[in-house]
């Protein structure tokens, strides 16, 4: 069990199968999380491309942010789904304590 997951299964009491469910919740945001890293890092190189040239390209500054706001839209949809599901799968105490550790700054999602 990866440290995050466990650090979530030991303080909400969860179950064999929340724990599962919350892996799977978790490697999804990961991957949403990962991705939209790759785009901002696409987005700055865009950004050097039209600085670079011998005229400004406000075209590509342009493209470059559509594709970021695409991409920011894309993880805030992931994240709203993820909480969504982790909602769905915790009793009401288990609530509680998961939002008293996201008001706490214990937990970024």
């Amino acid at each position: 069990m990866r440290r995050p997951l466990r650090f979530l299964a030991h303080k909400l009491g969860l179950n064999d199968d929340q724990v599962g469910q919350f892996a799977a919740i978790l490697d999804r945001l990961k991957t949403e999380r990962a991705q939209a890293d790759v785009d901002n890092r696409r987005r700055t190189a865009s950004l050097a491309e039209a600085f670079e040239g011998t005229a400004f390209d406000v075209a590509k500054i342009d493209a470059a942010n559509a594709e970021q706001a695409t991409s920011g839209e894309r993880l805030r949809a992931s994240v709203k789904q993820a909480l969504e599901q982790m909602h769905a799968l915790l009793d009401a105490e288990q609530r509680k304590k998961f939002a008293y550790l996201l008001r706490a700054g214990v937990l970024a999602i």
